[in-house]
């Protein structure tokens, strides 16, 4: 049965949200409803002299299912971290207030799930904000690749279905189309050639899913944290199996955010390959000096790919890194939400990703 939803969005993430109603119109399942799926500008914003705000809601939602797209990333508004966090949290009261059957909060990089450490005397940002949304009413969360799985522990089905979508066979599917020509190809100059390796012992799961899907060698690389100060790198040792030399290799990661950690991988590895090395994650934080560490890598010819999906903005790193690849996720946002609207389920979109498979039926 397919339920009747409306597709809304905080400031933050307005154009990804226009992007993923174009995606659902676009997508042949939409025969399904009346007419096309709009995006229009719903929700207006009061700010008060003092800093307080009130989200005001146009249009009827009683009865129906809402699908929220929001972000507290960067975002083309400017907004901070803490007002778009604000304007989720009024939102989600107003949507609760007007009867909404059900509120699906679409959050395609949760900003505070690294804060999900409760080791010492600190807040666990993560659990803050999930506790938040449930207590406001949200019934459902969806977002890509959470940076642990331990995050997961929070979670209530009870209180809260939570979608935690791998996003990693955007990254894949994207590497078949513009770097392998077929199977032949993937069975001989990929897998001879071709390694991938992860930022730090933490991500090993992550680049070993790589390393078995496209049948290559695993890198690993084991990075020593200063605890003293966030983002910095005391130093990093590679494990490899086989020679680095002459090897194509991928840095594979879910987000890059200061690029402190690649900075020194990506530099070390180049040295001991004698070419440059490629980088590809999901999330684009690129926060502080990240745009300069990897524009300086650039030019020194230590890195060579970069690319990311586009659940961060990247309308403005554009401009500071033009050599960036972004894959769009709006198609899959839309498939999701389809597929949630019409109670099917979601093993066709989470299922790993098969190079052969894919490429045996796409060439």
């Amino acid at each position: 049965m397919t339920h009747p939803f409306l597709i809304l969005a905080t400031r933050s993430c307005r154009p990804y949200a226009k992007a993923v109603v174009a995606a659902l119109n676009d997508n042949p399942e939409r025969l399904l409803y009346p007419g096309t799926i709009d995006y229009t500008d719903e929700l207006s914003v009061a700010d008060f002299a003092d800093g307080e705000i009130e989200v005001t809601l146009h249009k009827s939602v009683r009865g129906k299912t809402v699908f929220l797209f929001t972000t507290s990333a960067r975002n083309r508004e400017s907004l901070t971290v803490e007002a778009c966090k604000q304007e989720l949290y009024h939102t989600i009261d107003v949507l609760k207030r007007s009867q909404a059957h059900e509120i699906i909060v679409f959050e395609p990089y949760i900003s505070c799930s690294r804060s999900d450490r409760p080791i010492r005397r600190n807040s666990v940002g993560f659990w803050v904000h999930y506790k938040t949304l449930i207590s406001l009413g949200a019934d459902h969360l969806i977002t890509y690749q959470l940076h642990s799985d331990k995050s997961k522990t929070v979670f209530d089905p009870c209180s809260c279905a939570v979608d935690d979508v791998q996003a990693l066979g955007l990254l894949q599917k994207f590497l078949c189309d513009t770097s392998i020509g077929s199977n032949e190809e993937l069975s001989t100059r990929v897998r001879d050639e071709w390694l991938f390796c992860s930022v730090d012992a933490g991500g090993e799961k992550l680049a070993r899913k790589f390393a078995v899907s496209f049948g290559t060698q695993l890198v690993v690389a084991h990075k020593q944290r200063n605890h003293d100060r966030a983002n910095e790198i005391e130093c990093i040792n590679i494990l490899s199996a086989v020679p680095l030399e002459g090897k194509t290799i991928w840095i594979v990661d879910d987000m890059i955010d200061t690029a402190g950690s690649v900075f020194g991988l990506v530099r070390e590895l180049s040295s001991k390959s004698g070419k440059p090395i490629h980088v590809m994650v999901v999330h684009p934080v690129l926060s502080g000096p990240a745009c300069e560490r990897l524009a300086t890598l650039r030019s020194e010819g230590c890195l060579g790919r970069l690319v990311t999906c586009d659940t961060v903005d990247c309308s403005r790193i554009k401009e500071r890194l033009p050599f960036i690849e972004i894959i769009e996720s709006a198609s899959l946002s839309a498939r999701i939400t389809l597929t949630i609207s019409q109670e099917r389920q979601m093993a066709d979109l989470i299922d790993g990703f098969d190079p052969v498979t894919y490429l045996s039926r796409t060439r």
